[in-house]
């Protein structure tokens, strides 16, 4: 009685600390067309904002492999996010800006 006791508290004590990991969270700016910073690294299940502090609008496309997320148009102060779901490299371009570019390793 005592070991199945013992058991199921270490299994709910397990339980409660695997509730208590989160995600990350990575602000990535976007001021003068460029991505700031313009490489990051990431877990799985890290999320990613982009924030436009730029005085112009972007949009903001994220590949890894053939899987493409296109973020749409940010305007001046507008902010948005994608959960990194899978490891790998995230490609990272403003489609109205061709040269700005960024790439997020996820393990």
């Amino acid at each position: 009685m005592m070991k199945k006791l013992l058991g199921f508290s270490l299994g709910i004590c397990l339980a409660a600390a695997a509730s208590l990991v989160h995600a990350d969270e990575i602000t990535v700016g976007q001021a003068n067309k460029t991505f700031t910073p313009d490489t990051a690294s990431a877990k799985v299940g890290d999320k990613v904002t982009f924030k436009n502090d730029d005085s112009v609008a972007h949009n903001v496309q994220v590949t890894n492999g053939d899987n493409k997320d296109n973020l749409g148009l940010l305007k001046p102060g507008e902010s948005k996010s994608v959960d990194l779901t899978q490891p790998g490299t995230y490609d990272v371009q403003c489609l109205i800006h061709p040269k700005m570019k960024m790439t997020i390793t996820v393990q």
